[in-house]
Parts: structure tokens; sequence; C-alpha cells
């Protein structure tokens, strides 16, 4: 396992990082019903092993299994005697709680109700990484940012980050910090995968710019490049993303990419799956990749990942049949560009 600062901050985490949404789901009927399974039993073995293979980052949200997810890791690092030193947590707020109006979002009002919630479930005096959870259009970005500052101010909150913002909307943030003295987002935490590089366009030169820890959720686009979908496909494709078709996928784009990751996966004796989280952690711009498992046996293949090592040749091969089509105006911006970078020395002109 490697370790990678968080953002740019003195603080390290494991390059994957266990995320809790399969966790919970006791009595919850729609999408949580769904996704979660896992009681306090399997959860401890999850997070054990996990923790044993060098993992020390844990990720989860106030929403998921609405609370059950926090509560049941929280219990965990208790219950296996790990260290609060030792471990990361973070968490995010942003979605909703209740049926109430207030009970959503990225207001003061909300953020404020909800660390508390947060910290109680989780079994700890802090969080070390708040994270909002999705874009808010009505709560002016000053009034979160400056909440989010006091929780840091407070103690309650290490860092903070974001997830599932636009590109102008971060940078926009990150000004307002800086120029009033805030705490600045140290992470972002997005869709990434073989399957969905849109990232790369606006996201990754804005993280290579302002020093952010990227956190990718969902590497496998929902189980999609698991090597159970697709071309050669081995059995019926049964699983989550037979039942929650998300995230939205080119499927073209995604089976030619299957299709290349078989050949890899037998090349180097391991599965589609792996092949697929091993692309994604090659990547510099990568600070964690968040890994899910409703079973140990799918989580023994994620933790896989972090002992493949792709070639040249392996990657130069996926990141061709991945590739992005080009979107204005970035072929304006390679046309007219080229000429601004460093050119190599010619003694001679």
């Amino acid at each position: 396992m490697r370790y990678n600062q968080l953002g740019n901050t003195g603080l390290f985490v494991s390059e994957l990082c266990l995320g809790t949404m399969t966790f919970g789901g006791a009595g919850q009927n729609g999408i949580w019903g769904g996704i979660a399974s896992l009681g306090q039993d399997g959860v401890d073995q999850v997070v054990g092993r996990s923790i044993a293979a060098g993992v020390n980052f844990f990720d989860t949200a106030d929403v998921y299994s609405i609370g059950q997810s926090e509560e049941l890791l929280g219990q965990s690092i208790t219950n296996l005697g790990v260290k609060r030193e030792d471990v990361i947590l973070a968490t995010k707020v942003h979605g909703a709680m209740g049926e109430g109006p207030n009970q959503r979002g990225s207001s003061r009002g909300h953020i404020m109700d909800s660390v508390g919630g947060s910290l109680k479930r989780l079994r700890t005096d802090h969080i070390d990484l708040y994270q909002l959870h999705g874009t808010d259009t009505v709560t002016p970005i000053d009034e979160t940012l400056r909440a989010l500052d006091d929780l840091v101010t407070s103690g309650k909150v290490r860092y903070v980050g974001v997830s599932n913002w636009q590109a102008w909307r971060i940078a926009k943030a990150l000004g307002i910090s800086e120029r009033k003295g805030y705490a600045r987002f140290e992470t972002i935490q997005s869709y990434y995968s073989i399957a969905g590089r849109d990232l790369e366009r606006e996201i990754v030169p804005l993280i290579n710019e302002e020093k952010l820890g990227l956190m990718v959720w969902s590497p496998m686009a929902g189980g999609l490049l698991s090597g159970k979908y697709g071309p050669g496909a081995p059995g019926n494709g049964e699983g989550r993303r037979a039942n929650f078709n998300f995230p939205p996928v080119n499927e073209d784009r995604a089976w030619a990419a299957v299709a290349e990751m078989r050949k890899i996966a037998a090349k180097h004796n391991v599965s589609v799956a792996t092949v697929a989280l091993g692309y994604v952690l090659a990547k510099p711009f990568v600070m964690s990749v968040i890994i899910g498992a409703s079973g140990m046996e799918q989580l023994e293949q994620n933790l896989a990942s972090v002992d493949l090592r792709l070639d040249a040749d392996d990657l130069a091969k996926l990141d061709e049949v991945s590739a992005l089509p080009s979107e204005y105006p970035g072929w304006m911006l390679e046309r007219q560009g080229s000429a601004r970078r460093p050119q190599p020395f010619n003694p001679r002109s």
C-alpha cells in the first residue's frame, strides 16, 4: 500500500480508501435497500481486513442508509480496538436527512445541525475530512465556506473537501477561501473510470494547478467494468449494475475498453476488475481510489489492485481505446497553444 498527501496538507492517506455505501440497509427501502447489505459482523470483517492490508482511509456519508453506515463504521473502529489516530475518517453532508426543507443542502443551518449527528454516529470527537456531497445552487458559497471554516476552527473538523462540483464553482470557492482566510477545500471526490474520463477536461487541470487531492468514486462504473458485463462476459451480468444502472456510461466506449482489459487481465493473471482499478491508480493526479465491498471475495479482488503494475504498453492501449472525443474549446486550445509549449533545444538553430 502506498500513501499520498491529502491535498496540499501534511496528512497521508492510503491509495485505496474503503467506501461504506454497502454498510447498513436494515429496514431501508428504495436505493439503500438495494445497495447496502452489510450488518455489524460483516462490516467488522471488511474493515478489519482493509486495515490489515494497509488501508487507513475510510469514506462514508450521513445519507448512506440514513445514518446506518456512519454508525456501523464508528462501532467497527471501536470493536476492532483501532486507535483513533491510526485511521482517517471522511464523511459528507448535503443529502436529505429528513422531509423538512432545511434538512438538506449546504446552508450554515444544515451543516451545523448535521455535523453533530455524524460525530455521534462515528463515535468520535472530530472528523478528519468533512465534504460537501453535492451542489447547493441556493445557498451562497460564502455562507457554506464560513460554516466549514468555523468547524475547522472549533476542532470538530480538520480538513474540508467537496464532491460532484463543477470546476468553475470549485475555483470560485478556492478564491473566496484565500481572500477571506477560510480553510480551503483540500480534496475533490469525483467519478472517474476508464469508461468515464470526462474529469480530464476541466477538473484534472484544476487539481494540478491548485494541488488538490482527487478521491475517485465508482472506478468500476458501478460494476460495469467488473467483467460481468459486455462482450465476453462469463455470466448474465447479475449484480448492483443490473438493478441500479448508474453512473451513466457510453457503453460502446465501455465495451471496447472491457475487451482490451480482458486481454491485459489474462496477461497479468488478474481479474478485469483489478485492471480497471489498476488503470485509475496509475494516473498521477489520483490521490486515493474509493473501493466498496459487499463481501470478502470482492474486497480481496479490490485490494489486489495495489500489486498490479501496468506497463507502458498496457497503459497506452487502455488510454487509446478509452480516449475522450475531442470537444471545444479543447481542440482549439490544442491548436493554438502548441507553439507556446517548451521546445526541444536545437544547438544549430
